[in-house]
């Protein structure tokens, strides 16, 4: 029997825990895992432009699905470009495992052309990080990088040099065990005992949630009603918990809306639900805190905990439920939805006043309409910035849709590398980009990717010649916006001319027909919407100091705060309080 190569096991070990694609650009160093690659019908190598697009689309996949993803880089210069791509990974607790090849390993430590030292470069951004120097290392070193990227939801980088890599494989792998799945974690009694006195203790709860409520709606809902606690979410909990929810009060932090805000800091006991939160500006400092979350790391390092619980938090609610006494009265509940529902009746006409004379056209006009056209199980990838915003404010979840972006890291330029990784992922699926201008010229190369491999995604431009967000940060703090500003560009007019369907939209008439005809093609489509740059948003809560940043900066300025279908459900939800 012919031996097999090093890079042939690597391959074969990464097919064994289940990854099916590698992305990435072939090249010198690599050319012994792309030809393995190319010889195992089990798993397909993904051409794309940029590596940083590579890496961008594993983390996708690698969040869509809960499974390990791959991506490779070339010596030098092709594995440091995957670095952004997988920083924005790791921080999504996203398994994936990047191959970064090596300068010959000879030459190692002398400076030799493209040499960087790959296992220091993405110690950083990864749970693992090693270089293989010797073919019996290739068993453990690969089977260990899968098992941390798994067991610890991040990246593992593998680093190995072209020579070595086409060297002998040692004879036997066979007995390595691939960890593929994580096990659910339940909490101590002790802890579960402590948390359910706080619960019984306190007269106001809130509940505020992130993506770690993945799975376990039902019983944070369950939860909720025992107790009578309005139910707020950071933006990567929207997914898993604002849909089917009658104690929904809306979103806090920078992207914010409804009355999540008040709720948190009028309530006597705030409970933090798989949320690693990052602001801590918008927790309250004078109010009893506990908090859930799979990784004991994240427990009080935003904010003063009464009570740290480590566990899951569907197992967490599971033993906590049946401990607690239910609560009746719902008066703190009842208004902090009648709050919500005011705040957002009161700015949903941001979007609908005019929208048909309105140009440049609405950008919550168009993300409005886009809600309502997208497909019940849509996946959406969102580009950092203003798309953020209007993502977070009308995009309508119903717990089969999915939206993902670049929420922890914030980079730009990642909602079409995500959406490459989201369709191969599933193809039969409707998988919609929301780009902005900046973000999507920044990594434009990969349109080719998506006209290549045929694939069915509908980038939707946000096209206001500008980086929104930056003008917004820059007059927050009291800055004239500068250098925020690009030429007009005719992005439809380049996306037909790569081989993609595309239509330019200045009329807001035209939005909607757009919109559709983009959406039903059958490869990859590009609908530029030319959007007003003067549609900027302000969090629910700001301070004084910011508020005279924007005096001084601006006489001129849309603040908009619509927030699309979901002031309907906030009504629906008031039609619930019980009357006396």
């Amino acid at each position: 029997m012919a031996k097999r190569t090093v890079a042939e096991q690597l391959v074969d070990l990464l097919v064994r825990a289940g990854v099916r694609r590698l992305y990435g650009v072939v090249g010198d160093a690599l050319n012994p895992v792309t030809d393995a690659v190319r010889r195992n019908a089990a798993i397909d190598w993904v051409k794309v432009r940029h590596e940083e697009t590579g890496a961008f689309a594993a983390g996708a996949e690698a969040q869509l699905s809960g499974h390990l993803a791959a991506c490779a880089g070339s010596s030098g210069p092709g594995h440091v470009h995957l670095i952004n791509g997988l920083y924005d990974a790791h921080r999504s607790m996203a398994p994936v495992v990047a191959v970064a090849a090596h300068i010959p390993s000879a030459e190692i430590g002398t400076a030799y052309f493209q040499e960087t030292h790959p296992d220091r470069l993405f110690a950083e951004c990864s749970h693992y990080s090693e270089l293989i120097s010797t073919p019996e290392q290739t068993p453990r070193v690969v089977t260990t990088a899968i098992q941390h990227a798994v067991g610890r939801s991040g990246v593992s980088v593998v680093s190995v040099a072209g020579d070595v890599a086409g060297q002998d494989a040692p004879s036997r792998d066979g007995d390595v065990a691939v960890v593929t799945e994580r096990p659910a974690v339940r909490p101590g009694d002790a802890e579960i005992a402590e948390l359910a006195r706080l619960v019984d203790e306190a007269e106001a709860i809130t509940l505020f949630c992130g993506r770690g409520t993945a799975g376990a709606h039902d019983e944070v809902m369950e939860f909720a009603e025992r107790v009578k606690a309005p139910v707020g979410h950071a933006l990567r909990g929207k997914d898993w918990i604002q849909y089917d929810n009658p104690f929904d009060v809306g979103m806090s932090g920078l992207l914010g809306y409804g009355a999540a805000y008040e709720a948190m800091h009028e309530a006597d006991l705030l409970i933090l639900l798989g949320t690693d939160f990052p602001y801590t500006a918008f927790l309250p400092d004078d109010v009893r805190t506990a908090q859930v979350d799979i990784l004991a790391e994240h427990l009080g390092r935003r904010s003063r905990l009464d009570v740290a619980v480590w566990g899951d938090v569907r197992e967490t609610l599971c033993a906590l439920i049946p401990r607690v006494r239910e609560k009746t009265d719902r008066r703190f509940l009842d208004r902090m939805l009648k709050k919500h529902a005011d705040a957002l009746e009161g700015v949903v006409t941001a979007y609908t006043r005019d929208v048909e004379h309105h140009r440049p056209i609405h950008p919550e006009y168009v993300a409005a309409i886009l809600d309502e056209e997208a497909a019940d199980d849509a996946v959406f990838t969102v580009d950092t910035g203003m798309c953020n915003v209007w993502a977070a404010r009308y995009l309508s979840p119903n717990g089969r849709r999915r939206m993902i972006g670049s929420f922890t890291h914030g980079s730009m330029a990642n909602a079409m590398p995500q959406a490459i990784g989201a369709q191969l992922l599933h193809p039969g699926r409707q998988v919609i980009s929301m780009s902005g201008d900046g973000g999507f010229s920044m990594l434009m190369g990969d349109l080719l990717t998506l006209v290549e491999y045929d694939l069915p995604v509908t980038v939707v431009l946000f096209d206001n010649s500008s980086l929104g967000m930056v003008d917004l940060e820059m007059m927050v703090g009291g800055f004239p916006p500068y250098a925020t500003t690009y030429p007009h560009t005719d992005y439809a007019a380049i996306a037909r001319a790569a081989g993609a369907h595309a239509v330019r939209v200045e009329d807001p008439r035209d939005v909607r027909d757009a919109l559709r005809e983009g959406l039903a093609h059958s490869g990859p489509s590009l609908v530029d919407v030319v959007t007003d740059p003067n549609a900027l948003s302000i969090p629910p809560r700001i301070t004084g100091r910011q508020l005279a940043g924007f005096a001084t900066t601006t006489s001129k300025l849309v603040l908009s705060g619509g927030v699309g279908r979901m002031v309907q459900l906030a009504r629906s939800n008031l039609r619930n309080i019980p009357r006396p």
